[in-house]
């Protein structure tokens, strides 16, 4: 059985500048002091298990949520955010590692997109 935090662990840590640190009692990940990702589990009895990522915009989360509400929803208290679903067998991990990454794009500083993410 896959471990949802280990992945999420592992695809944000791989990323230049990162590090974990707890922010409301989730792990969540930062790059140079901007938070990127988070892991929810059961976040305020939710009952889900997501990762919620930054998008580039109100259209994008729109779209998103349009596209696929099975695999997204959206988060409490981050406005500009997705969470992803991490539930189940069917988690499209190398997906999730994407947007990971895409979100790390969005908060990271130049300096550290010049080093290059993934």
């Amino acid at each position: 059985m896959t471990d949802p935090l280990a992945k999420v662990r592992e695809a944000a840590l791989e990323l230049p500048g990162t590090e974990e640190r707890l922010s409301h009692g989730q792990p969540t990940f930062f790059v140079a002091g901007k938070q990127f990702a988070q892991f929810r589990d059961n976040h305020h009895r939710d009952g889900m298990t997501v990762v919620c990522v930054r998008v580039s915009s109100l259209d994008e989360q729109a779209m998103l949520l349009d596209a696929d509400p099975a695999t997204y929803s959206k988060p409490a208290y981050l406005p500009s955010w997705i969470s992803i679903n991490l539930a189940g067998e069917r988690v499209n991990w190398d997906h999730v590692g994407d947007r990971i990454a895409k979100s790390w794009e969005l908060a990271a500083p130049r300096r550290f997109l010049e080093a290059g993410g993934r």
